[in-house]
């Protein structure tokens, strides 16, 4: 037999469906015949906001259609369909939604008075259709105004359908046993409901309560703070409150400001950047926004207790993007919004920031972990922040007075300034920069200056020489006169290799060889007098072949003479000490090898003052803290942060080695140091010491499990350390290196860089067509749509247009210092790429490489990235072996390709086929 309920519920949906219908055809669609188009935009907004409703009932209607017909396959097959069938429980999440956002359409239109406006130019035809609105309604006077007719018409219906849903879905629980697999559907279904009845009033009262508010306020008040989406949360009117400093004459909550009026002026706080910060007493509590700092107190402590909980629900549903349901405040999500959040923000006040907007993560209203600050002269700075200030490494963009060219800071920032050494990238043309050579400045130190390579002094341009030190068989780089003698190997800045033996001054004496650039050799007996310069006696080989300019440029210093692993065991081997020890607290200076015998010396040595220090018995505990943390966060992702906050802490014993580290390779390859000829050596010491530093992690790992009586873990094999070391470590330590690092990049890859550039200049003439044309990139491919021109122009003129999005999106490539972020640009570049060319062609294309390159050619030589040979050596180097003979390796690759084309000597002078006046 069929059920009371599912009759009901049938005969229900037929009414609704039937009253949908009349009102879609007697109101919504009379509302929006309007014609000519009113030239109020009020008017044009209401239109709008009605014609979304339509849209949303339209929507209600084949929900019902769709409900309706699931109880009548169930009524009419009772024993071969199943309850759980019906559509209003199967779906129940479905059917609520779109109740939703029907009654959010109609609470915007109430708000505004939409329904008032879009009538007001047919008053004489609403008039005629009260006999037809009161059909629809009860309880409604014929007298009543057309605005509330209209209201009234378009909520009546559904409140009284909900109303029934509830209590026909309850009676139908009522009937259902708790065996039934329908039961809980049943029951799901009912609270869903129920909630959208109280949802439901909510939404209606605080769309009354903001129509009231509007009407209230002054028409120039109401121009600058109504919008159809915006709801009245609390009115300092209704529950009193004061605000300090500024002593706002009337406070307004809305869901998504804060509102002080002040007189005529008008203060608006977004939510989503406002933090509430609870007062001790109970009397007062404050609020925190990016530049002010906003006190609220009241007489009544209840009042203070109402608003702190409505601004504090009002934040949490802004940040989450919706309204609350059932009600505010009652979500499932956490009452209390997070301290740390991802919003953009343009400042205002008078000071540094003035105007600049910044986009990335905010704490407790300041700038906070990674973001991106742009000024509106052109300034950008990208990188990490702290407390509202750079701090830590970032890359700052300066605009020079010419078009499209920056000057590039690649650099470590402390509290906002400038420190230690970074990379300076001038945006002058090719042959300025040829001549100037990358600037490395000591930078926070303004009286201080390291030449560039085309700069250093004559007494040191002989550069590095290595070899036997009287430390063993391991050879030493060094760098000053003086020091050491006998035999070595000098490489000078034209690439000329010398073997042979020197004197303490660094001059050449006895036998040895030279080999040119150009693959000439000379050996012989070398030697020096007073007056007479370098002179001497042996045989010059002219017959060889001219070496690979490629291998001769990269020539490199103690490459397996002097090995990567026997490097630096002055600050390994005191680490490695301590964590066999156990991890005394107390001798957790042994860290930064001040090898002391006591602690009464240390606190003498000069060394000291530079350095934190806490008690021994603090820095006993602070140990036993650091090794709870590492057995509490052993998975992927909260490894990742705790390797994070331990590499940046100067506390911890990880933070305290790889600043050492730093330090050491700072003094190595800087300065003087920084020479190509030791790019090799550089790029395997940042490896190592990524190896050695997850080594370090693993051993503290150990040294915490013994003390908790656990097993140590197994020893890894090679593949998972290495998969850990490239994948979790390498990404976390590089930024400390990288401004050296990517400084020897830059040196060897000088010459490379410079073809480049000459190239990129060149095909820079071309505009979009042309280029197009002369890459040979097939016609069917080309983006012509995006090509917009004015009056006065041809297509074959328009520039920078073709492909924009992976043209910006290359761009980024140099935002980033992590090889795996760059690879990742890169694929969203190919990404952009193939999106445009679907677009051309009307359906999915994926680009085989004979297409692909010359496109890519063109989006490289539109993007304009300064030293990219630079940036495709470092990513090559440093990427993760798991990438090889992946997606990332043949991007990559491909990327190469292009940046050796554009190099080539076509490049460097316009074909021949183009005339002059063609290309403008």
């Amino acid at each position: 037999m069929c059920s009371r309920e599912e009759e009901a519920l049938r005969r229900l949906e037929e009414v609704f469906s039937a009253t949908l219908a009349r009102i879609n055809s007697l109101v919504l669609q009379p509302l929006l015949e309007t014609t000519p188009e009113p030239s109020d935009p009020q008017v044009r907004e209401c239109l709008r906001l009605v014609q979304q409703l339509h849209q949303s009932s339209q929507r209600l209607w084949e929900v019902t259609e769709e409900s309706l017909h699931s109880l009548r396959e169930r009524l009419g097959h009772h024993d071969a369909v199943g309850l759980e069938s019906l559509l209003l429980l199967r779906d129940a999440d479905r059917v609520l939604q779109v109740h939703v956002e029907y009654i959010e359409s109609y609470a915007s239109c109430v708000a505004v008075q939409a329904f008032q406006k879009a009538a007001k130019k047919r008053r004489e035809f609403w008039r005629g259709q009260r006999k037809a609105l009161g059909q629809l309604l009860s309880g409604v006077s014929s007298e009543a105004k057309v605005g509330t007719a209209l209201t009234q018409a378009l909520r009546q219906p559904l409140a009284h359908h909900v109303q029934q849903y509830v209590l026909l879905l309850l009676s139908l629980g009522d009937s259902v046993t708790e065996p039934h697999p329908a039961r809980e559907l049943v029951v799901h279904a009912a609270t869903l409901f129920g909630n959208l009845q109280s949802f439901m009033r909510q939404a209606l009262d605080q769309a009354l309560a903001t129509q009231a508010l509007w009407h209230s306020l002054s028409s120039r008040l109401r121009d600058v703070l109504c919008t159809p989406a915006r709801r009245l949360l609390q009115d300092s009117q209704d529950v009193a409150v004061t605000v300090t400093p500024l002593r706002a004459e009337r406070v307004l909550l809305f869901n998504d400001a804060l509102v002080l009026l002040q007189g005529h002026s008008v203060h608006t706080f977004d939510l989503k950047l406002v933090w509430v910060d609870p007062g001790q007493d109970g009397c007062t509590f404050q609020l925190l926004t990016p530049e002010d700092k906003l006190s609220f107190c009241s007489k009544n402590a209840q009042d203070l207790m109402v608003w702190q909980w409505k601004v504090t629900q009002a934040v949490c549903q802004a940040l989450r993007g919706k309204k609350d349901f059932p009600v505010l405040g009652t979500g499932l999500e956490p009452s209390e919004p997070p301290a740390c959040r991802c919003v953009a923000y343009t400042f205002r006040a008078e000071g540094r920031l003035c105007q600049a907007t910044y986009e990335g993560e905010w704490c407790r209203g300041r700038p906070h972990g990674r973001g991106t600050l742009r000024w509106p002269d052109g300034r950008n700075h990208v990188g990490s922040f702290c407390q509202g200030l750079e701090h830590g490494f970032g890359i700052r963009l300066v605009p020079q007075a010419s078009e499209d060219k920056f000057d590039c800071y690649k650099c470590h920032w402390r509290e906002g300034s400038m420190c230690g050494y970074g990379i300076c990238d001038f945006g002058d043309p090719p042959q300025v920069r040829h001549r100037r050579g990358v600037q490395r400045l000591l930078l926070g130190r303004p009286a201080a200056r390291i030449w560039g390579p085309r700069e250093r002094p004559a007494s040191l341009t002989a550069l590095q020489v290595h070899g036997p030190l009287g430390e063993g068989p391991a050879e030493r780089v060094w760098h000053r006169r003086g020091q050491r003698q006998g035999p070595g190997i000098l490489l000078s800045e034209d690439d000329s290799l010398y073997e042979g033996t020197f004197t303490r001054d660094l001059t050449l004496v006895g036998k040895g060889k030279v080999t040119f650039p150009n693959g000439f050799t000379l050996e012989g007996s070398f030697g020096s007098g007073a007056g007479k310069g370098l002179h001497t006696q042996g045989v010059l080989d002219t017959a060889a072949f001219p070496p690979d300019p490629s291998s001769t440029r990269k020539r490199q210093l103690g490459v397996g003479a002097f090995p990567v692993e026997s490097r630096w065991q002055g600050v390994y081997g005191p680490f490695r000490d301590f964590i066999s020890a156990g991890c005394p607290g107390d001798e957790q200076e042994a860290l930064l090898g001040f090898h002391v015998q006591n602690s009464r010396e240390l606190r003498k040595s000069q060394e000291y003052l530079c350095c934190e220090r806490t008690q021994p018995e603090a820095c006993a505990g602070r140990m036993e803290d650091v090794l709870d943390e590492l057995l509490l966060h052993r998975e992927p992702r909260a490894l990742r942060e705790c390797l994070g906050k331990a590499l940046s802490s100067s506390l911890h014993p990880l933070g305290k080695l790889l600043r050492t580290l730093m330090l050491t390779f700072q003094a190595t390859y800087a300065g003087i140091g920084a020479n190509k000829h030791l790019q090799t050596l550089a790029q395997e010491e940042v490896k190592q010491h990524a190896r050695e530093l997850w080594a370090a992690y693993r051993g503290l790992l150990q040294v915490a499990l013994r003390r908790k009586g656990q097993a140590p873990e197994e020893d890894e094999d090679p593949e998972a350390r290495d998969l850990q070391v490239h994948g979790l470590v390498l990404p976390l330590m590089l930024p400390s290196f990288y401004s050296e690092l990517f400084t020897l990049y830059l040196l060897l890859h000088e010459s490379e860089d410079s073809l480049y550039s000459q190239g990129i200049a060149n095909l820079s003439l071309f505009p979009d067509t042309k280029l197009l044309e002369f890459l040979d990139v097939q016609k069917h491919l080309w983006p012509l749509k995006d090509l917009t021109l004015t009056t006065n122009q041809r297509l074959s003129l328009v520039r920078d247009k073709c492909f924009l999005s992976a043209t910006e999106c290359l761009q980024k490539i140099i935002t980033t210092v992590d090889p795996r972020e760059k690879l990742e640009v890169l694929e969203k570049t190919y990404g952009e790429i193939e999106a445009t060319v679907s677009r051309v062609l009307g359906q999915e294309h994926k680009l085989p490489m004979d297409d692909l390159l010359p496109l890519l050619i063109y989006v490289v030589s539109r993007a304009r990235i300064q030293h990219l040979g630079a940036e495709i050596h470092l990513i090559r180097d440093m990427m993760d072996p798991i990438h090889t003979g992946g997606l990332y390796d043949f991007l990559l690759t491909a990327l190469e390709s292009c940046y050796e084309h554009i190099q080539k000597e076509d490049m460097h002078r316009f074909p021949g086929r183009w005339d002059s006046k063609d290309l403008w």
